[in-house]
């Protein structure tokens, strides 16, 4: 599997962000950590191993960031305000700078899908919501969607606009509506067992039903837990069987 590793001063963050490409070919897949992770997590926990068939056969190209939820919602002494400063600038630097970067090393395009899992979902599905003309779909999975699940009671308007549960019921900008509802990619995966939410899944769906928004919600049962087996397992599925 051709591996890549790249990085540049990020104008958004202020500092060097790296980013990881595996492969050569096919629609862009842009992954998300999980709450405290960074950009190699995904190759640590085996997820992109278990992507390989798929890499290597020209059918994907994936690219995986740095997070910034440890200067955001994952760190203890920030002030709310600061944290939601830092994750506007962390959604701006994927869509100014890691969006540009994505379409470069491949094409223009090239249909560009954001994905994660736990809290990773969450920053997906948000990331492709408020940018549909960047971004061409989202596979998510175990997450929730609002984003007071992080917060630790901080509320603020900033919280309420990165948070789908809460913003999407309110939506009326039908430019956006519409190009929401032209992707034919908007997948809600989720297990049943161990520290999975599948209401939440469940209930974010219901959203989109009723926003005439086109979605697959996918529960998988009681034996699926909030791990990595299950991510392992969920992603390559859905790549060979829906792309």
């Amino acid at each position: 599997m051709k591996r890549e590793l790249s990085s540049w001063y990020s104008p958004a963050l202020q500092r060097e962000m790296p980013i990881a490409q595996y492969g050569d070919y096919g629609f862009a897949l842009l992954l998300i950590p999980t709450a405290a992770a960074d950009y190699l997590e995904y190759e640590r926990f085996q997820l992109i191993n278990s992507l390989a068939p798929h890499i290597n056969g020209g059918k994907v190209k994936v690219f995986s960031v740095n997070s910034m939820n440890t200067e955001s919602w994952m760190h203890p002494g920030m002030q709310g305000e600061h944290k939601a400063i830092n994750h506007n600038r962390f959604n701006e630097y994927i869509f100014n700078e890691v969006i540009p970067f994505i379409k470069n090393a491949t094409s223009q395009e090239t249909p560009v899908i954001v994905s994660g899992a736990s809290f990773g979902a969450l920053h997906g599905m948000n990331l492709f919501l408020k940018r549909p003309d960047l971004i061409d779909g989202v596979i998510a999975m175990s997450g929730v969607y609002d984003l007071r699940e992080y917060t630790k009671g901080f509320y603020d308007e900033q919280v309420y606009f990165n948070s789908p549960a809460m913003y999407m019921p309110n939506l009326t900008d039908h430019r956006i509506l519409e190009q929401i509802r032209g992707s034919h990619h908007i997948h809600i995966l989720t297990g049943c067992g161990d520290y999975e939410d599948p209401e939440a899944a469940k209930n974010f769906a219901g959203i989109l039903y009723n926003k005439g928004i086109n979605y697959e919600l996918s529960v998988w049962g009681n034996e699926w837990k909030h791990d990595w087996p299950t991510w392992r397992a969920m992603l390559p599925l859905f790549i060979d069987t829906r792309f």
